[in-house]
């Protein structure tokens, strides 16, 4: 009786409350997806189908129809590399841990180019070698100014724009 169940429980089977769970998660990401920019979406590796079916989520206006439409998202995409669909995703989705970790390190960064200098700005054309070295060291002079004249931080601001601009041209957001 023992080697009979052991003969029936497979352990790589899953559950079906598992196989349940994963199929609302992609239909989720299905969702997700049919809401960013056709920019990011072309970054990542997505079949012909899918991206109309992405193309036609906004058409479905009825909560029926919706549904349907996410399930049939979520069929499509379990033919697809999750993790390289949810990697640009999570870079630019505010949402996600790894997003708001690049935003704190170019935070960082702004912070130290206006502390330090020209001493940071060599370090930072290091790790960003597109950087247009002339604009960046008078943003950083004009912060350095505000700064020392309690001014608002306009220059400031244009950093980090700058560098997130610099930062999501290196990751291909862009």
């Amino acid at each position: 009786m023992s080697d009979y169940l052991d003969d029936s429980l497979d352990e790589e089977e899953k559950s079906k409350s598992q196989v349940k769970r994963e199929m609302l998660a992609l239909q989720e990401l299905g969702l997700r997806l049919s809401d960013l920019k056709p920019e990011l979406l072309n970054k990542m590796p997505l079949s012909d189908e899918l991206r109309r079916a992405l193309d036609e989520t906004c058409k479905h206006t009825a909560h029926i129809a919706r549904k349907r439409h996410s399930q049939f998202l979520g069929k499509l995409l379990r033919n697809h590399d999750i993790d390289a669909i949810m990697q640009p995703m999570n870079l630019a989705d505010s949402q996600t841990r790894e997003y708001n970790d690049r935003f704190h390190a170019l935070e960082r960064w702004r912070n130290r180019l206006i502390a330090e200098g020209d001493s940071a700005l060599q370090s930072f054309v290091e790790d960003y070698p597109a950087t247009d070295i002339q604009h960046l060291r008078s943003l950083v002079r004009h912060a350095q100014h505000e700064l020392a004249r309690n001014k608002t931080p306009t220059a400031s601001r244009k950093i980090f724009k700058y560098l997130r601009d610099l930062d999501e041209t290196r990751l291909g957001l862009k």
